[in-house]
């Protein structure tokens, strides 16, 4: 039986996704606020300690790896406290549990970018930077001057980067660990609820064009996150999926603008 790690399990794209690894066969350690095998608040170091502490007492090894937990851009939300979760919450999961998901001999992590990456433009680049140059406090700083609307995409176009950037490493894919994202478009979840709700982005949200004519489903990102996951997928390293009805494409045809922010330091 594989060992799969779901932050983020209590609701959303985690929840589906905990469920169906376990309808598949796997065991599933869940990591969340609440309502989860082990609790912790990923938006400060000593949460992300204790959620990896936790489930490195239920298990040594890892098969697979959805550091799903974040926080919704939306007016009233800090900035800061966004990107500390949403990027470095998860990447710290990441880098915490390097050694279980090496023992698996084959193990996969999929991070929750976003199709605002492509989708949103205008967002904070400097964010984006800080946080490739794993500066917290700077991210946070940087993170305060702007509308978590804008920080948001700023946060998941991160992610998806750190997953290109470093799963082609040695210490990543050649120990193993495929490093690769997932990009939702509008899902229906607690926190696209709450986006929708935002006097400010609600109605950008409701505009975007979708080919299928409808959100997506969180069962649906599982799937995505789950075949990222699966054996068939091992040759699949850095990759950024949108599960998103089209949007991306029909946005962005060709070439998504605004990709490129200027050279980062490793």
């Amino acid at each position: 039986m594989k060992t799969y790690v779901v932050s983020g399990a209590a609701s959303g794209i985690g929840a589906a996704t905990a469920a169906l690894l376990r309808e598949q066969g796997g065991r599933v350690i869940t990591v969340d606020l609440h309502d989860a095998d082990v609790t912790a608040d990923l938006g400060t170091t000593e949460g992300r300690a204790a959620a990896v502490a936790g489930v490195r007492e239920l298990t040594d090894v890892v098969h697979g790896l959805v550091p799903a937990a974040g926080i919704a851009g939306r007016t009233g939300v800090p900035g800061d406290l966004l990107v500390s979760v949403n990027f470095f919450g998860a990447v710290a999961l990441v880098r915490g549990l390097q050694d279980e998901l090496t023992r698996a001999g084959g193990a996969g992590v999929v991070l929750l970018a976003s199709n605002s990456i492509t989708g949103m433009p205008g967002w904070n680049a400097p964010v984006a930077q800080a946080c490739l140059r794993d500066d917290e406090p700077l991210a946070r700083e940087e993170a305060a001057k702007v509308d978590s609307v804008m920080v948001y995409p700023s946060s998941k176009a991160a992610l998806a980067w750190w997953a290109r950037r470093e799963g082609v490493k040695p210490e990543w894919a050649g120990a193993g660990i495929r490093l690769n994202s997932v990009a939702p478009g509008a899902t229906e979840t607690p926190m696209v609820d709450q986006m929708r709700a935002d006097p400010l982005l609600g109605p950008a949200i409701d505009a975007y064009p979708n080919a299928v004519g409808r959100l997506g489903r969180p069962e649906e990102v599982a799937a995505a996150i789950a075949f990222l996951l699966s054996e068939p997928a091992a040759n699949i390293v850095g990759a950024v999926l949108f599960v998103d009805g089209g949007t991306d494409a029909m946005l962005h045809p060709i070439s998504p603008p605004g990709w490129e922010v200027g050279p980062i330091e490793p």
